[in-house]
């Protein structure tokens, strides 16, 4: 099982926001960090680069959002 406790883990999945002014999302593809996000638009940047044409975000085969959806990217300091 994964560390939140799915069975499945799609293959791509934005961690938790970090704390602090400049907070930023991690962004994991096949279990490899492959950047950092400040925003939706980055991510799916990200996963075109790692050959998804036009990703969908809201697609849980695709994308697994920890810590919040794709509207949270800030967290209380």
């Amino acid at each position: 099982m994964s560390e939140s406790g799915d069975i499945f883990r799609p293959p791509v999945v934005v961690r938790p926001p970090t704390r602090g002014v400049r907070s930023y999302r991690r962004v994991e593809i096949y279990g490899r960090t492959v950047g950092r996000a400040t925003g939706p638009e980055e991510v799916v940047e990200l996963i075109r680069r790692a050959g998804v044409a036009e990703p969908d975000l809201d697609d849980p085969d695709l994308v697994g959002w920890r810590g919040g959806d794709r509207t949270v990217w800030g967290r209380a300091v």
